[in-house]
């Protein structure tokens, strides 16, 4: 498979400092939510209050020196996940700029004096009013699909100066979903298995049907089929009735939740007669630089590790060698053997089907 994102992002790392210097001319763009957005140059302080968007920007920009603001939910991941230990600075980053249902304080917002503020495009003008009526400049972002995966992510290279580095990401991310895509072809339909994707499960069942559901999209990418695609809504609170009534063949769990572990399925007195806990096929989705559930900067290793999971007689990727070029690509970062184990919760997952794979050999 070609995977080609180290050589155009680390040449791009030295042009940096040329390429922001050409930023000085204004910034004209149109986002998601169809608005022109206008900066008078490459922005150089950027609050996000979308979850993703945080690890998103750093990850683009190379460092945390633009961030000024994040959701606390993606606080958490940070500080959870490995990008807290690659740039420690990120824990003095301000997470009061909003709550976390993504209503902006918008005191705390201005203080943090950013040029652009980026924001959900389609949930709620409760949302984005506050910004703009504080004079601050707002990119509304759109989640659901790869498309708008790219399109914002190429629209926050280029607010904060930083084009250079987007191209490369985003033609890994091409590469990666058509070399999945073309081998998951060969698989049959009676051959896909039924995974389920629990966006809550310590307190409340929360899954999604498929429209416009990007965990859907990855889970028919690598060659399953979702469990919950009829439900008509994404967050749709279900009960394990409804779990035992689809008997996934595999189920995935959040990173949302610091504590969960597949035992919160096998010890369910109905969640542990589905197919997925009987043949021990629940998973913990990984956390890395940010939770590889939703759409990020880090989306293809998701699909690779989703891929090698549910077809290991189809796909057949060295995710730890694949975690290590991309993760020093991205983060310019030199990922442990121990830190792709605490990535890919090799502990917690010990156990489950097909698991021992990801594990060192070394």
């Amino acid at each position: 498979m070609k995977v080609c994102i180290a050589t155009g992002i680390l040449s791009g790392a030295f042009i940096a400092l040329a390429a922001h210097a050409a930023m000085a001319d204004p910034i004209e763009m149109t986002d998601q939510a169809g608005r022109e957005v206008r900066l008078e140059g490459a922005a150089e302080r950027v609050a996000s209050i979308p979850m993703p968007m945080a690890s998103t920007l750093i990850a683009i920009d190379g460092g945390v020196e633009k961030q000024v603001g994040m959701n606390p939910v993606a606080k958490q991941a940070v500080l959870e996940g490995i990008l807290g230990k690659i740039y420690p600075e990120a824990v003095n980053i301000p997470s009061d700029i909003t709550a976390p249902n993504f209503i902006p304080n918008v005191e705390e917002l201005a203080a943090t004096n950013p040029d652009l503020v980026v924001q959900w495009a389609d949930r709620g003008d409760d949302l984005v009013d506050p910004i703009t009526n504080a004079g601050l400049t707002a990119m509304l972002i759109s989640y659901g699909t790869e498309e708008k995966t790219r399109e914002y992510m190429t629209m926050s290279a280029k607010a904060m100066g930083r084009e250079d580095r987007i191209g490369p990401l985003i033609e890994w991310r091409e590469d990666v979903a058509s070399d999945v895509a073309g081998k998951a072809s060969a698989i049959a339909d009676a051959e896909k298995p039924k995974v389920l994707y629990l966006q809550r499960a310590m307190e409340t069942l929360i899954a999604s049907g498929a429209r416009n559901n990007y965990n859907t999209w990855y889970i028919e990418l690598t060659g399953g089929t979702s469990a919950s695609a009829d439900l008509e809504a994404n967050g749709v609170t279900i009960n394990p009735e409804q779990i035992a009534e689809w008997n996934p063949d595999v189920i995935l769990l959040n990173n949302f939740e610091s504590d969960i572990s597949p035992e919160r399925i096998y010890d369910d007195p109905i969640l542990s007669l589905t197919n997925a806990a009987q043949n021990h096929k629940v998973y913990r989705m990984p956390l890395g630089g940010y939770r590889w559930d939703p759409p990020n900067t880090e989306s293809p290793l998701t699909w690779m590790w989703l891929a090698d999971l549910l077809h290991p007689d189809v796909f057949d990727y060295d995710l730890r060698a694949e975690m290590k070029k991309a993760y020093k690509t991205i983060y310019d970062y030199d990922l442990t053997e121990e830190d792709i184990d605490n990535i890919l919760w090799i502990d917690l997952n010990d156990g489950a089907a097909n698991y021992d794979q990801f594990k060192s050999k070394s």
